[in-house]
């Protein structure tokens, strides 16, 4: 594929619409960062929102003249969830100057592990890759800058307790799409169960999920107190979809992050009433941050993508996590005012995130040379028929069950280098 660089501040969307490109000079003072993703194969579900979420806010703070008269210029790539394609990607990034690369993708990620570390260009991994890349000391050069799935995990039982006051006795059903992703919260939750009590049935489902009747009435029949449903895009909503034809209750339902607007759309807004989801960041367009890009760049007609999307659950995704990367930026220019311009320069300011909010669109993040999480808060939230509507303040919870996870898939790595 061509290589394009986009200077988001000019606007930009990837499929399907039309590009303004706006090449950096070699004497621009600019700051690289590189966005090949999975536009056109699997991740399609999120990627086209999330990156509009990043090229939104990015085009903000641009139009605000950057961070210390630097423009951030992003380049955007499709590599299709290939990996032939994104080290190729990931090697012209680095060959132009990027100091950092988020490919939003499980296997990409895994696959730039290494060379990330060798390079030295932070890697961001939010919602993806490697759980243990929490572990800052294993992993430097890779952020998750997010909840991870086991803190996920970790976090929907300890609401469930929150409303049933005692798990002890009680049914948890776990329904998840046969791959790593679909398997990885087995862990925290079988250690959870022995900890607080509750059983544990788990329901496979064979990718990508579009067939699960056989599954849903085996749900019901073990009737359970509490279901857990875990895939993406297609198994999300014939999940949901089978769970309502079964007659379980919704407010007795929750996924991970991966539960958006549109799939409601597909379910049906108002049947879906009740389910949950975790929520790393403010949904809809009220928090200031949406609203500061509305008016300086939606209202201009410099967005990047469909202004419906604006609000949305992965849409602010996106803005998160560019809101956590360019307050790297800022920490880094804190800390080195004079640069140079590089990978461990950001390196040392993303590790120095400090109680950072996004003005309220996310918890207090807090990002260190120990913990890339940022601290592993989230809040439940649930659909009300028509949005997500927190359920819960932001809260923290099985952190040390989740952490002798990554400490023991940590050292397993630093052992077999794999």
């Amino acid at each position: 594929m061509k290589r394009r660089t986009f200077l988001t501040a000019a606007g930009a969307a990837f499929v399907g619409l039309q590009i303004p490109i706006r090449n950096a000079l070699a004497d621009d003072k600019v700051i690289r960062f590189a966005m090949p993703q999975d536009f056109t194969r699997v991740y399609t579900f999120v990627t086209v929102e999330y990156s509009q979420g990043q090229r939104d806010y990015i085009s903000l703070v641009n139009a605000k003249g950057g961070i210390n008269g630097y423009q951030i210029v992003a380049d955007i790539s499709d590599h299709g969830n290939d990996l032939p394609r994104a080290l190729e990607a990931y090697e012209r990034a680095k060959a132009q100057g990027a100091i950092l690369v988020d490919p939003l993708s499980t296997p990409v990620a895994r696959a730039l592990v290494q060379r990330a570390a060798a390079d030295k260009i932070n890697l961001i991994t939010a919602y993806s890759g490697r759980s243990d890349a929490a572990d800052g000391e294993t992993f430097p050069y890779v952020f998750p800058l997010s909840p991870n799935y086991w803190t996920q995990a970790g976090l929907l039982i300890d609401y469930f307790r929150q409303q049933d006051g005692d798990l002890k006795g009680k049914k948890i059903c776990f329904v998840h799409i046969d791959t790593p992703f679909g398997k990885e919260p087995i862990p925290i939750l079988e250690a959870l169960a022995a900890k607080q009590g509750f059983s544990l049935q788990t329901f496979p489902y064979t990718p990508p999920g579009n067939d699960q009747s056989a599954i849903w009435p085996q749900v019901r029949r073990a009737k359970p107190d509490w279901v857990v449903f875990w895939g993406a895009a297609v198994g999300q909503t014939v999940a949901l979809t089978e769970a309502i034809r079964n007659g379980i209750p919704m407010n007795r339902v929750a996924s991970s992050v991966w539960l958006s607007e549109s799939d409601m759309d597909v379910v049906g807004r108002a049947q879906a009433t009740g389910v949950l989801k975790v929520e790393p960041c403010a949904s809809g367009q009220s928090p200031k941050i949406i609203q500061d890009i509305i008016k300086t760049v939606i209202e201009p007609a410099k967005g990047a993508g469909d202004r419906a999307k604006v609000g949305t659950a992965y849409y602010n995704y996106g803005v998160m996590m560019a809101a956590l990367m360019i307050e790297g930026v800022r920490k880094a220019f804190e800390k080195a005012p004079n640069g140079p311009i590089s990978g461990d320069w950001l390196n040392a300011g993303l590790n120095a995130i400090s109680n950072f909010d996004a003005e309220g669109l996310i918890p207090p993040t807090t990002v260190t040379n120990t913990d890339h999480q940022g601290g592993g808060q989230c809040r439940i939230a649930r659909w009300d028929g028509s949005k997500f509507v927190p359920a819960t303040d932001w809260f923290s919870a099985n952190q040390d069950v989740v952490w002798g996870e990554i400490k023991k898939s940590s050292a397993e790595y630093k052992a077999s280098g794999k």
